[in-house]
């Protein structure tokens, strides 16, 4: 499937606790440019500095305080897991987290719902570009010490986890989700951090859980919840693992197709996992390496478009508007299996193959409006208006510009005009639907 760059409308700030350090620290998103990606900027001394979210500001001696910590320069903030699973799971892809204070602030639900909360505030756009993602190839695995973390090819993001507790509350409990918006905001996004009792009294000696309370997280003591707590699933604990492993793997810097398969796992195994993705993902070749990275390349339009040779009549597209406008690059070559017979020794390209090219550049602009285009098609319906104003040769190179006139549900009207240089040489207006493949 293809993902379009996203982020933030506006900015939206929340103020809370920090869990482990216990001050008090607001956190701010803020829209970024595509390509950007999610980076953390800290109040400092000398301004603001800039920590990305990716696996390799992971530090090495990354204390063992059941968190996830990023690094540089000598500034460290914890406790980003959370944050960064809201902005992964709702599919989020450059935004700037500004941070005044060392930890995001847990407020009083322990989970990822307020960020989630938050994203609703500032609304979130589409930014009109395809997102780099990385497609797993081959099985990837990590097996140490019980703990156990698989990753298998995949058509989509899909992620399990399997815990077992010695407290008779919890016991065993096992989760499967494929990720999703809506099903991260539904299933996962609720389901608040915890900790056994023990555990918070050997932390809080070390120092740590300075901000943890009743109100910011689940305490399990003697097979029962403290303070009269309810769950909210009753396989809340496996979720919260589960969200826990989508924030560690959203620091691969990009988003993932592949299944997860996680056992007794927590965040110093997760992000040596995702260590191990980024190591194999910078291994990887793209048949189409991206030359442009303001442009969907061939290998985008594919994920998107059914067409195939010989009938995929676009090769980039160089401007896209989510749900207006599309500007799309058909290079017309001598090879074009059409110039056999469309004319021998005088070679045109067929009118109606310059509006397929139009329609499918429509095409583009009404798939990429969908969540999820696989099993969609574009049938068009109509061609209205349609003028032919010169010949197109072999060497010239189109320029495709479609502008949404009408959409109503699944059927749309586009206006399409194809250029060579600056010369206009063919415009109709397009009516199509969506339908089921």
């Amino acid at each position: 499937m293809l993902w379009l760059q996203r982020t933030v409308a506006r900015d939206a700030s929340l103020e809370g606790v920090g869990l482990h350090t216990g001050q008090t620290t607001r956190l701010t998103l803020a829209p970024a440019p595509p390509n950007t990606g999610l980076v953390f900027r800290v109040r400092c001394a000398d301004g603001a500095a800039e920590i990305p979210a990716l696996i390799e500001y992971v530090p090495a001696d990354q204390p063992a305080i059941r968190n996830t910590t990023l690094a540089r320069d000598g500034i460290r903030i914890f406790t980003v897991e959370h944050v960064l699973a809201a902005l992964f799971g709702c599919g989020v892809t450059n935004c700037y987290i500004d941070l005044q204070g060392n930890e995001p602030p847990i407020t009083s639900c322990g989970s990822a719902l307020p960020y989630v909360e938050l994203l609703r505030e500032t609304g979130i756009r589409d930014q009109g570009l395809p997102a780099g993602y990385f497609r797993l190839q081959s099985t990837v695995a990590l097996r140490e010490r019980g703990v156990e973390i698989v990753a298998e090819p995949c058509d989509h993001l899909r992620l399990s986890m399997w815990v077992r507790y010695d407290d008779p509350l919890v016991g065993e409990q096992a989760a499967t989700f494929e990720i999703t918006p809506a099903v991260f905001k539904r299933e996962i996004a609720p389901a608040r951090t915890f900790a056994f009792m023990p555990d918070v009294l050997e932390l809080r000696a070390k120092g740590y859980a300075q901000g943890g309370s009743l109100q910011t997280a689940l305490v399990i003591e003697d097979g029962q919840l403290a303070g009269g707590q309810q769950f909210r699933f009753p396989d809340e604990i496996v979720r919260h693992k589960l969200l826990d492993l989508l924030g560690d793997l959203a620091l691969l810097g990009m988003p993932l197709q592949a299944h997860v398969q996680a056992r007794r796992t927590g965040h110093a195994a997760n992000t040596r996992f995702t260590r191990m993705l980024a190591e194999r993902e910078r291994r990887s070749n793209r048949i189409f390496p991206r030359r442009h990275p303001d442009d969907f390349d061939i290998a985008a339009i594919l994920e998107v478009m059914p067409h195939r040779y010989p009938m995929l009549l676009v090769d980039r597209i160089v401007e896209l508007e989510p749900g207006r406008r599309v500007v799309g690059l058909k290079n017309v070559t001598f090879n074009e299996p059409f110039f056999q017979g469309h004319f021998p020794g005088h070679p045109i390209m067929p009118g109606v193959l310059i509006i397929e090219a139009l329609a499918q550049t429509g095409g583009v602009l009404l798939l990429t409006g969908l969540a999820d285009p696989r099993g969609k098609l574009v049938y068009f319906s109509g061609i209205d208006r349609a003028r032919f104003r010169r010949p197109v040769l072999p060497g010239d190179v189109l320029t495709l510009v479609c502008d949404m006139l009408k959409l109503r549900g699944p059927v749309c009207k586009i206006h399409g005009t194809a250029y060579v240089g600056q010369e206009k040489v063919a415009e109709a207006e397009l009516m199509a639907s969506l339908v089921d493949a």
